[in-house]
């Protein structure tokens, strides 16, 4: 019995050395902030670039063994997306299969202080969705013969291409172990509403410590003044633009008259 009992005290006590070994590093926090939590889309928005810095905090001294590595996150808002695939049929290219993503951010970025191999671990990337493929959601069955992955695969690329995914490697300054700072560029083809900007520290891959914070992006000015009535009011908007189209074209045509006459 005693022999059995020191057994199962053995286990336990390798189990818990086991899991020392692989749980996060605890007395880190992230301190954090950013150059501004707000950016206003007007009719000359070409862009905007976002300063996110920030220090450790540390209530002993800094871990010996694993490096500290800095991920950083900036998600838009997410949205179905139906990918089609085109194909040549009588000389003429048309879209033949279709698959529904179910959730795809419209902007995504990631920043880190060392390779994202090396910064996050395939476990705590699964668990807090960090890499561009864990950010898109599949739901439900293709058609037989598809493959879903493909189709996200695509989304990835068509929106790598347009600047809106993006991984920036080695991207995250990181001083002396506390202090870090990276620079993430909006382009100007913005989707309006909350990004969700995430900040983690990771030791031996594992996230010791998170933080998050929101940047609202929003049309302004007359920009919000027309998006407020093509989706409010889209027969006053209709009628309006059909008269600005008709008084346009009567203006041309007035002018190219004169011309003519002068």
């Amino acid at each position: 019995m005693n022999l059995a009992r020191g057994g199962i005290d053995m286990i336990r006590l390798a189990l818990a050395l086991l899991m020392l070994m692989i749980l996060p590093a605890r007395g880190e926090q992230v301190v954090a902030g950013l150059s501004q939590n707000r950016v206003s889309i007007t009719a000359t928005f070409v862009g905007s670039e976002i300063l996110i810095f920030g220090a450790v905090k540390r209530d002993a001294p800094a871990p010996v063994g694993e490096p500290l590595e800095v991920v950083v996150v900036v998600e838009g808002p997410s949205h179905p997306v139906t990918v089609r695939r085109k194909a040549k049929r009588w000389g003429i290219w048309v879209n033949t299969d279709a698959v529904l993503v179910d959730s795809a951010p419209s902007f995504y970025a990631v920043a880190t202080s060392n390779t994202l191999a090396n910064s996050i671990s395939e476990i705590d990337d699964l668990r807090h969705h960090i890499s561009i493929p864990q950010a898109i959601r599949l739901v439900g069955e293709a058609q037989e013969g598809l493959n879903p992955r493909d189709f996200a695969e695509a989304v990835v690329r068509i929106r790598g291409d347009a600047g809106l995914y993006k991984v920036e490697e080695n991207a995250v300054k990181l001083a002396q172990d506390t202090l870090f700072d990276t620079r993430i560029l909006l382009p100007a083809n913005l989707t309006e509403g909350e990004y969700r900007t995430r900040i983690y520290l990771t030791r031996g891959g594992y996230v010791a410590s998170q933080y998050e914070t929101i940047i609202n992006v929003q049309k302004v000015g007359l920009e919000r003044w027309i998006f407020n009535l093509a989706h409010e009011r889209p027969l006053v908007y209709g009628i309006l633009s059909l008269v600005i189209a008709i008084a346009a074209g009567w203006g041309a045509s007035a002018a190219f008259r004169l011309i003519l006459r002068t």
